[in-house]
């Protein structure tokens, strides 16, 4: 199923919260759909049929931790606990219950994203990997490799971790923090200067391809794509 088709249940009662998501969520290539009401989410799970659940944990009338036990009794799709609630004991109780990720208001957005990537990839591993299109160049993150105009460059998975961050939020600068913070979520130990190097080694490979100036350096910001 391409990515593109993934649709997230947002189950958050706060409106600017919600938009805020929905913007993200939707910016990034995901459908996004809400409950009516929090009294039956798990009902409202099984007729939307969404791929991944958000969900506050402090909503009216109903208890988070109450709706991801009913949503995990009828469905093994991921749950990320997003909430303003930083305690260590609800994020122990959020993981008995079945959540998959909990994550703290306010969030990082390329951590999140990148969380929601992670989860998607696990529970649904019949995806294909249909790429990431920007300026003719196209990304595989499963296979890490970046095709143009007929050719193709074999990136390490740093390498790719990067691009991907950088193909996701296209357009957009992307800082040298929101990166690195992305590659250790990922499990990617890399400091400042290790991210010079892998971008330095990533314009190599793209120049290698026939893309020059793919990746701008903007002063003191971070890159921009």
């Amino acid at each position: 199923m391409p990515m593109d088709r993934y649709t997230i249940l947002i189950v958050e009662d706060d409106p600017v919260i919600r938009t805020q998501l929905q913007t993200l969520l939707q910016g990034a290539g995901y459908n996004t759909a809400s409950p009516a009401d929090f009294f039956d989410v798990a009902g409202q799970v099984q007729r939307i049929q969404p791929h991944l659940v958000l969900l506050d944990l402090t909503l009216p009338g109903e208890s988070g931790f109450n709706i991801c036990s009913a949503i995990r009794a009828v469905s093994g799709l991921p749950v990320i606990v997003v909430t303003s609630s930083d305690t260590e004991m609800d994020e122990l109780n959020s993981l008995l219950l079945g959540a998959d990720a909990f994550v703290t208001k306010p969030y990082n957005t390329a951590i999140l994203l990148a969380k929601i990537a992670v989860l998607l990839r696990r529970a649904y591993p019949a995806h294909p990997d249909a790429g990431l299109c920007c300026q003719g160049a196209v990304l595989h993150p499963e296979s890490g490799m970046l095709e143009y105009q007929g050719h193709t460059v074999e990136l390490t998975k740093t390498e790719g971790r990067i691009l991907y961050c950088l193909f996701r939020r296209a357009g957009q600068i992307c800082t040298r923090a929101e990166i690195i913070d992305q590659l250790w979520d990922s499990q990617l130990y890399v400091d400042d200067n290790a991210l010079s190097v892998n971008i330095s080694r990533i314009r190599e490979k793209l120049r290698s391809i026939g893309l020059q100036d793919l990746i701008k350096t903007k002063h003191r910001q971070g890159y921009l794509i």
